[in-house]
C-alpha cells in the first residue's frame, strides 16, 4: 500500500462526484429526507420517533452508501477504467482505501448534516453525546461503502448491482433490531443476526442514544463494526482481481 497513491485516488473519486450533483444530492440529501418523512409520519405518536430515529440513523445511510459505491465501482470496472489504472504502479488495495477514504469524507457531511437535522430540528431525544452518535453514524456509512466495494466484484452490471441491494441488505434490515427487538427473535434468526454487520451498526445507535457511551456498550459494537468494514475491504480487494484481468 501506498498512501501518496491511496490519496490519489481518494482526490480522483472526489473530484468526480463533485461534477455529479445529482449523486451528492442522493448522498447527503435524500437520509435527511427518509429521517424526516419517519418523523413526520410518527408526529402524532409521541416517543415512537424517538424509539426508531436512532436506528435509522444507522440504517439510511448504509443503504445509500451501499447503492452509490457498489454502482460506482462496478462502472470503473464495466468501462475498463480500473484495467488503466492497474497497469499503473498502484495495489489493489490503494484502490480500495481510497474509494473508501473518499466516501468516508462524504460519510462525515453526511452524519453531520442528518444527525444535526435529527437532534436539533426534529427533536430527537437521546441520552448520550450528540458527538457519539455522529461518529457511529460516519461509521455506519463507511460500513456501507465497504460491503459496496465488496458486492460490486459479483455484479457484471450496473442493474446487477443494484440489485445487490436488496440480497445484501434487505435481511439485514429485517434483522437488525430495526422492527424487533434483536433479543426477542426466534433462536435461529438471533444467531443469524449475530453475524450481520447492520445489527451492531444499530445496536451502537441505539446504546449511544440510550445513554450507553462508548464506555458502556456501544464502544464495542462500535469496534464490532469497524472490524467487520476492514473484513470486507480486505474480501473485496481478493475479489478484485477476477473482474480486472
Amino acid at each position: 500500500m501506498t498512501p501518496r497513491v491511496t490519496f490519489a485516488v481518494a482526490a480522483r473519486v472526489l473530484a468526480q462526484l463533485r461534477r455529479d450533483h445529482r449523486t451528492v444530492a442522493m448522498l447527503i440529501v435524500l437520509p435527511t429526507l427518509l429521517v424526516s418523512l419517519m418523523w413526520w409520519m410518527f408526529h402524532d405518536s409521541p416517543g415512537t420517533f424517538d424509539r426508531f430515529g436512532g436506528p435509522l440513523l444507522a440504517v439510511f445511510p448504509a443503504i445509500i452508501m451501499f447503492i452509490v459505491t457498489s454502482v460506482a465501482t462496478l462502472r470503473e470496472r464495466s468501462t475498463g477504467t480500473l484495467s488503466r489504472l492497474f497497469t499503473m504502479p498502484m495495489a489493489k488495495v490503494d484502490f480500495l482505501l481510497g474509494y473508501a477514504l473518499a466516501f468516508a469524507l462524504i460519510a462525515v457531511v453526511q452524519a453531520l448534516v442528518v444527525v444535526s437535522i435529527a437532534l436539533y430540528a426534529l427533536d430527537l431525544s437521546i441520552e448520550g453525546a450528540a458527538w457519539q452518535l455522529g461518529v457511529v453514524a460516519v461509521l455506519d456509512g463507511v460500513l456501507g461503502t465497504a460491503l459496496g466495494l465488496f458486492a460490486s466484484a459479483f455484479a457484471a452490471t450496473e442493474f446487477q448491482a443494484v440489485q445487490m441491494m436488496p440480497a445484501v441488505m434487505i435481511p439485514q434490515i429485517l434483522l437488525c433490531g430495526l422492527l424487533l427487538p434483536r433479543d426477542q427473535l426466534p433462536t435461529v434468526l438471533h444467531a443469524v443476526s449475530d453475524v450481520l454487520p447492520l445489527s451492531y451498526a444499530v445496536d451502537a445507535v441505539t446504546g449511544v442514544a440510550q445513554g450507553n457511551g462508548f464506555g458502556a456498550g456501544a464502544g464495542t459494537d462500535a469496534l464490532v463494526v469497524t472490524a467487520f468494514i476492514l473484513a470486507a475491504l480486505a474480501l473485496g480487494a481478493a475479489t478484485l482481481k477476477r473482474r480486472t484481468a
